[in-house]
This record gives structure tokens, sequence and C-alpha cells, in this order.
């Protein structure tokens, strides 16, 4: 298992992935996903128990995470792949024609790693609802993972499956919000606010465990060790993580305007300055 300093050299190395597939094909969401590198690092070499050389769709006594904002793909692919689910080096396919790493996780190219197709706003947290209930019923003692965007709560649906979780006592759930302030139109509070985000998610059933340090890889390491003390205790879990969208890339940072926009040659060159090679690229 990597220890944090290999950790903080992994995600560097992943925001070098996700700058280098969003601009080959000059699309694609590299905001968001910067922001959410140190949470999925951690998940996927810390955190879940799981089996990337043995990947099965029903992920029967392992841990098993849901990408529910599914625009960030870039982040999940390098994730996936520099964990072992896939040859690092398809990397180099991502959203081109044929290409099993399309721009919005799907399913039906088998690629492994990933359980439902993603990208409709607001659906992640019923299906994995749905997943949690199923591993009761199989007497798996394993976890839950889930993410969602801020702006991604705008969506009724979340409300509803949350009211479900709740009323079901759904606690082998851990949800995670990436609470960056930011979306495609602009501020998420300009947008829709909304509100105070631990007060609502408390008032319908959940333990909140807010985390202000998300682009910190040891706080997520420690606010997710946390939630998982809450596990079979009555409640779903859900982690309220502040980051920063586009971190690490000075220019991507403060605004809203890189969530979809893809570097062009000059702005890849200035990013990739800013994030040295460590693990060695695709």
């Amino acid at each position: 298992m990597l220890n944090n300093n290999d950790l903080e050299k992994l995600c560097t190395q992943v925001r070098r992935d996700i700058v280098r597939m969003v601009h080959a094909p000059a699309s694609g969401h590299p905001g968001g996903s910067l922001g959410c590198v140190e949470f999925l690092v951690a998940l996927y070499f810390k955190v879940m128990k799981h089996n990337p050389s043995s990947f099965k769709m029903d992920g029967l006594n392992e841990d098993i995470f849901f990408l529910s904002n599914g625009h960030i793909s870039p982040v999940f692919y390098s994730v996936l792949a520099r964990s072992g689910y896939f040859p690092v080096a398809e990397l180099n396919t991502f959203r081109k024609l044929n290409s099993r790493l399309q721009g919005h996780p799907t399913t039906h190219e088998g690629l492994p790693g990933v359980r439902i197709a993603s990208g409709s706003l607001g659906q992640g947290l019923s299906v994995a609802i749905g997943a949690a209930l199923s591993k009761k019923l199989n007497n798996d003692s394993s976890i839950v993972y889930t993410l969602h965007g801020d702006g991604e709560l705008q969506e009724g649906q979340i409300w509803e499956a949350a009211m479900y979780a709740a009323a079901h006592k759904v606690d082998n759930l851990i949800a995670s919000v990436d609470y960056n302030g930011r979306q495609i139109d602009g501020d998420v509070d300009a947008v829709l606010s909304l509100g105070n985000l631990k007060a609502k998610f408390e008032s319908f059933g959940f333990v909140v465990i807010e985390n202000n340090k998300g682009n910190d890889i040891n706080a997520v390491i420690e606010k997710l060790a946390e939630a998982k003390t809450f596990i079979g205790k009555g409640k779903p879990i859900i982690i309220l993580m502040k980051t920063e969208m586009g971190m690490g890339v000075d220019y991507m940072m403060g605004t809203h305007k890189w969530h979809g926009s893809a570097p062009n040659d000059e702005q890849l060159k200035k990013a990739l300055d800013q994030l040295p090679e460590t693990i060695g690229d695709y």
C-alpha cells in the first residue's frame, strides 16, 4: 500500500493525465476532475477494499464506488487505470470513436471499474442505495461509496433518494459531495443556492461529516476513516468536501470557466509545467 508521500506524487501524475486526456480531443471537463483527485486517489489506493485484477459487475464481497457526476470521467479513468483496472496506455483513447473511455462513463463498452452509466445528474445516489440494500440482502458487510457534484444537488431525485436512505436505514453507504461552489453556468450560490447543506442532510436523517480540506490527501483519508466508524449504526453517511475546481493549475482555479473547456497547446504546456511528472506519463 502506498504511503501518503507516494499518494501525493500519484495525485500530481493523475492531474497530468487529466489535462493531457482533455487536451487531445479538445473536449472534456478538467475543472471538477482536477478538484476531485485527492478523493479518488485516497478512495482507490487507501480506503476501499477492492480487487482491480478480478472485476465483477455485482461487486459482491468488495467495496464499490459509483461516480454520479459522470462528467468528471477524466479523473475516474486515470485512477482506475493507475490502480490496475485497465492499461494506463488506454487513456490515450479518451473521447475517441469506439473507445471504452467515453466522455461520460458507460457500461456497454465493458470498461472494468465502471458499474453504471453516469452523466444524467441526480441518479447516482439512487443506484448506490439499491446496491447497498443488495449487499445487506447478501449478508455482504462491504461498503458502497458515491461522489456527487454540489450543482448536482439541485436535482430533485437526490432528495427523494436521501429520504429513502434514511427511512430504510441504509447505513452501509458513504456518499460524498464535491463542494467546490461552482457549476457550468457560474457559482452555485448564483445559479441556485443550496442553503445550509449540513442542516439539510441532517434534517433528512444523515450523519454529516464536513471536510474543509478536500484537496489535502491526509484530510480526505482521515474523514473517510471517520465516516466508516458510523457504518452499521442506522443512518446513511455523507461527507461535505470543500475542494477547489481546477486545483493544481493556477489559471483554472477560482473560476467556473474550466468546468467543461479543454486547454489548447499553449495552455497544456503551462499546466504541465506546474505538474511535474512523478510516476510516468502514458
